[in-house]
């Protein structure tokens, strides 16, 4: 286990919601943060066929292009009924136009008919330095879908998604309520336990 002990780290991404989220989550630690985005270092491919496979790529690639600690995050939302889909294309099936009320859309139309509405969010943090030493960490959220989307906060799936025992969506919720219970804040309770502890 290796501790972070530098004064800047890179958010390996281009997603200004995800951006905005783990800026918040990492503001009690005071060091420089910055993103793929700012220092204009494209997005990988991702090739691999896992969260933690396409968290581990895009960390490295943007440890190794900036030769700075970077901290990438795969997530996306797994619904049983639907044989885990949309998973780890949870952003792809917003198009390349990130357009998430066409990927909610598509959701809606897909569980037509199915009673199952059970889904949950996966997180993977990987944290890479530029030697190429990555530590991973995983959270996850359970809750159901509901329609029509509800609520304004939030980004991606997070207005059809209600967590257990919630009775709002993801996306009503207050930023500060939804940064302690999600995938994204149990994933990051388990980074910074191990690395900026």
């Amino acid at each position: 286990m290796r501790k972070f002990n530098d004064k800047k780290l890179l958010i390996a991404s281009h997603n200004a919601g995800k951006i905005r989220e783990i800026k918040e989550l990492l503001l009690p630690f005071g060091f420089e943060i910055i993103s793929a985005a700012d220092l204009k270092i494209e997005e990988p491919e991702e090739t691999e066929a896992t969260f933690e496979g396409n968290a581990r790529l895009k960390a490295l690639y943007c440890a190794k292009a900036s030769q700075l600690p970077s901290l990438s995050d795969d997530s996306g939302l797994v619904i049983p009924a639907l044989g885990g889909q949309p998973g780890i294309y949870s952003a792809r099936w917003a198009g390349p136009e990130k357009d998430f009320n066409k990927a909610i859309k598509r959701v809606e139309d897909e569980l037509s008919g199915k009673s199952n509405r059970s889904a949950y969010f996966i997180c993977t943090l990987a944290l890479a330095w530029p030697d190429g030493y990555v530590e991973i960490f995983e959270g996850r959220w359970d809750g159901m879908l509901i329609f029509p989307a509800r609520g304004v906060n939030g980004f991606g799936y997070d207005p059809i998604f209600i967590p257990n025992g919630c009775q709002v969506t993801a996306a009503e919720m207050l930023p500060q309520e939804k940064h302690k219970i999600s995938h994204r804040a149990k994933a990051f309770k388990k980074l910074m336990d191990k690395c900026f502890g």
